[in-house]
């Protein structure tokens, strides 16, 4: 489980997505939360530049890499037929000539039936991002998304159904949202057959129904504090599951760097490496609360996971040796682990 960075491309080890944002496009419906402009930074959508952003984010996979084209921002299935038809053929074109492997695509459940699936089947699209954001119906009708969670499981379930890749979109901290509903949202997706999951703590938007609900006093804003402890949560429960969450937060535009446009002042772009290192922390204590410690013991976590195991400047380290008096924690890697899973030993020296 790790967060992912991007630039042009978004990378994963050997494979790369390649995003194309399609803003709002496809949606009637305006939930409370949205602003399609200012949470992807693009004001419009453009099709006569989708060949040329494909052909130059081409240019940065290197040998030994795959490519996938990943249409997001909007709800791709409801866009107009015919131009969903000309980007889904045009992906066809790149998959037809090896450029690139598949086709990644997001949308909203009650966007997704078996004739929709037909047409992405043959074009090379094999993951489906599903904006679920909430399994509680009093959620789903206090942000106004205009299904219930049964239409959010009717989709998952036809997804899975047709061997599609399946990832799981939720959001932390919603009108009317307490940190059960996003535990019962988070162990609903995983029920109902996701291989990922992305995790959306609520960025308060100008120009979005929901910042007129905070003025009126209507929707109270968690902190940035209360959507770390709810994020964590939730993270804990996909890695307890051995479920990746792709990402965490939304991408750091121009808009949430400079705070201009931006209601609420909960969002850092280093949420995703702060609630991950709270779930190591967790697992840290849970493994101290069993075993024997002593002043030294070594932490063992897989292969780049030392960052977060330890903590933003240090924090999982110093929070540690305060709680259980550990002077010496060493951390080290091992190919043999994965991320979350952690092995801690012993390893004061021997009186003599």
């Amino acid at each position: 489980m790790r967060l992912n960075t991007s630039y042009r491309t978004r990378k994963m080890k050997n494979h790369i997505n390649i995003p194309i944002f399609i803003p709002h496009l496809g949606c009637p419906n305006i939930c409370v939360f949205c602003n399609q402009v200012k949470i992807s930074g693009c004001a419009h959508a453009d099709f006569s530049s989708v060949r040329h952003q494909i052909d130059e984010a081409l240019t940065t996979v290197k040998d030994g890499q795959t490519a996938q084209l990943a249409y997001f921002g909007g709800s791709f299935t409801g866009i107009d037929r015919e131009d969903m038809i000309y980007l889904l053929s045009l992906a066809k074109e790149y998959i037809d000539r090896g450029a690139i492997e598949s086709v990644r695509l997001s949308t909203r459940p009650d966007y997704i039936d078996e004739e929709i699936l037909d047409i992405l089947s043959r074009y090379g699209v094999r993951s489906i991002e599903l904006g679920l954001q909430s399994m509680s119906d009093k959620v789903l009708t206090a942000t106004k998304r205009g299904h219930d969670a049964a239409a959010a499981e009717r989709a998952m379930r036809l997804i899975r159904d047709r061997g599609f890749g399946l990832t799981g979109q939720m959001m932390i901290g919603l009108p009317s949202s307490a940190p059960q509903d996003e535990i019962y949202t988070a162990r609903r997706i995983m029920e109902l057959g996701a291989d990922s999951a992305r995790v959306y703590p609520t960025v308060v938007f100008c120009g979005t129904e929901l910042e007129n609900m905070a003025k009126r006093g209507e929707y109270v804003m968690p902190t940035l504090d209360e959507l770390i402890d709810r994020t964590s949560d939730v993270l804990y429960e996909f890695a307890e599951r051995n479920i990746p969450v792709i990402r965490v937060g939304l991408q750091n535009t121009e808009v949430l760097q400079t705070g201009d446009g931006v209601y609420s002042d909960t969002y850092t772009p280093a949420m995703g490496e702060i609630c991950m290192s709270r779930v190591y922390r967790r697992l840290i204590c849970e493994a101290l609360d069993k075993v024997r410690h002593t002043d030294s013991m070594t932490l063992t976590v897989a292969r780049g996971e030392t960052s977060k195991a330890i903590g933003q400047h240090g924090d999982n380290r110093k929070y540690i040796s305060q709680r259980y008096g550990i002077g010496k924690l060493t951390v080290r890697e091992s190919d043999s682990l994965t991320p979350y899973r952690i092995e801690l030993t012993d390893t004061a020296a021997p009186s003599q």
